[in-house]
């Protein structure tokens, strides 16, 4: 990999691109999944990550699919996991075979 774009977190795109436009708190997110008010705060903060479960709920709760929020979510991990091991995996050579 020569260059990686950053990939915004889940909770960031929930915030920002869901909750503030249709001006919804954290305490009515969190009634109207079923949820505790920590688990929303968590993502909007970076401390935890969107889970298959809560894909299928912000689904459908947003009438998105379960594959919009874990292609987020995986896009954010692969991002992380390269800027932890950058150095090792520049260092891999193309195979020839392929």
């Amino acid at each position: 990999m020569k260059k990686v774009r950053p990939s915004t977190h889940p909770g960031i795109i929930l915030k920002e691109e869901f909750a503030i436009p249709l001006k919804l708190t954290q305490a009515k997110m969190a009634e109207d999944l079923h949820i505790g008010i920590k688990t929303i705060s968590e993502l909007y903060n970076e401390k935890r990550g969107i889970t298959p479960v809560m894909a299928l709920k912000l689904s459908g709760y947003f009438r998105t699919t379960p594959q919009f929020w874990m292609n987020l979510q995986n896009a954010y991990d692969l991002y992380k996991a390269y800027e932890k091991s950058k150095e090792e995996i520049d260092k891999i050579e193309v195979c020839v075979a392929a």
